[in-house]
């Protein structure tokens, strides 16, 4: 149960971090996307950056999991559903203003035109579930 309630804990300060950032505001994604303002881009570029950093941590270090499994990168191996996934993603992204995690934030804070975001994002979550065997991979 103590493992539970700190992943929780952990939840709420990321969505506390990613409403007072800002980065959930649906405004700011459309100025993303339309190439007005730098913010957004220098969030992911950060957010690249720490990405890079601790996957070198964790290899230099031999880091474990929380069941002590040791942790290792596989990549994927690229293909044309890597290019529509993306795509799809990207519009979905435009046009409601988030990606999965900051759904939950917005709904936290009160943005309630996200639970019809969140209800799409589980159409969209069960529709590939249902078509995956079809889906190039």
């Amino acid at each position: 149960m103590a493992y539970y309630l700190r992943v929780l804990l952990v939840g709420i300060y990321f969505g506390i971090v990613l409403i007072k950032s800002d980065v959930v505001r649906w405004q700011r994604i459309h100025d993303m996307f339309l190439l007005r303002e730098p913010y957004m881009y220098l969030v992911i570029a950060t957010g690249i950056v720490v990405a890079g950093l601790s996957m070198a941590l964790i290899k230099r270090a031999n880091a474990r999991s929380v069941d002590g499994v040791p942790i290792v990168y596989e990549p994927k191996p690229y293909h044309k559903g890597v290019i529509i996934g993306g795509a799809i993603f990207g519009m979905g992204w435009a046009i409601t203003g988030a990606c999965p995690g900051p759904i939950y934030a917005q709904i936290g804070a009160g943005a309630w035109p996200a639970v019809f975001t969140f209800v799409g994002a589980m159409i969209g979550l069960y529709g590939y579930a249902a078509l995956r065997p079809r889906l190039p991979h």
